[in-house]
Parts: structure tokens; sequence; C-alpha cells
């Protein structure tokens, strides 16, 4: 039971990069050059005879110019994340290299973290934006002076 799951993993993973592979109108032995993986293990991965590791998944990856955590997780070696319009366009730009994706990613996800982990496309709460909580914020500053203070500025002495 368990070789027919590992070889429907790999034969999802390889007919996965065989149909980006013919999208991007590479031909197996360009990419197998590009990847830098030998044409006949190329082939038994498209074919779903071998199952790739991550490393020849993230050169794979590279050759196809397309995001290594979308082979990961079709390969099962990652978790899908929940969907994020700011995650898809990154990943899905194709000006930036992997690394910079990867900095982004991390950037963006320790944003979300520190904001409360806030999907990226979520309104903000009820009642509030950004203009009004700083002007609700200038407000409560102006509260907070003990009133007849005056400003340094105007004193007449």
């Amino acid at each position: 039971m368990a070789t027919r799951v590992v070889s429907t993993a790999a034969q999802d993973i390889g007919s996965f990069i065989r149909s980006q592979r013919e999208a991007a109108q590479v031909s197996l032995r360009q990419l197998s050059q590009l990847a830098g993986v030998s044409n006949p293990y190329l082939s038994q991965i498209e074919r779903g005879l071998r199952k790739p590791s991550a490393e020849v998944l993230g050169q794979i990856a590279k050759g196809l110019r397309m995001s290594a955590e979308v082979l990961y997780v079709r390969a099962g070696i990652l978790e899908q994340r929940p969907q994020s319009a700011v995650r898809d366009a990154l990943l899905a730009d194709a000006v930036l290299t992997e690394r910079q994706k990867q900095v982004l990613l991390d950037i963006y996800e320790s944003f979300c973290r520190e904001n409360g982990s806030r999907p990226s496309g979520a309104a903000s709460a009820p009642g509030t934006s950004a203009p009004e909580a700083s002007a609700s914020e200038t407000s409560a500053s102006e509260a907070a002076a003990p009133k007849g203070a005056t400003d340094p500025d105007q004193q007449e002495n």
C-alpha cells in the first residue's frame, strides 16, 4: 500500500512537471540542461518512475522559472499554505529570483505575524481606516496634554 502511495505521488509530480515544461515550450533535453539533471532521470521523473528529492525539485523549478515551493507542495514535501494574493503575486513574478521571492515572502509573513496574522485582502477592523486611526492618535495625544499648557515658543517672558 505504501509503495502505491509513493508511486502515485511520483506520477502526480511527474505529470505536473511535464505539463509545466510543455506550457513553457521547453523540450525535455533543454530542461535537463537548464536544471542540471540528466535527461534520462528527468524522463523517469516525468513518467512517475522516480520521485525526485527536494534538491532536484529546486533545480527543476529554477529551470522552469517557477517557484520551488509549488513543486514541494505538489510532491508532498511542504504543506500548502493559505491563499494569499500577495504570496501568489510574488511567486508568479518572473522578474524576481527564487532567493528574492523567498526574502520578500519572509518579510511579508513577519509583518502578518506582527499585525496579528491578518491575511492579505482582509478588510480593516469595522469603522476604522489608516487615516482615521492616525487622526484619532493625534486627538489622543492632544487630549493627553494638560489644559492650559501652551506652546513654549508662544510664551511671553
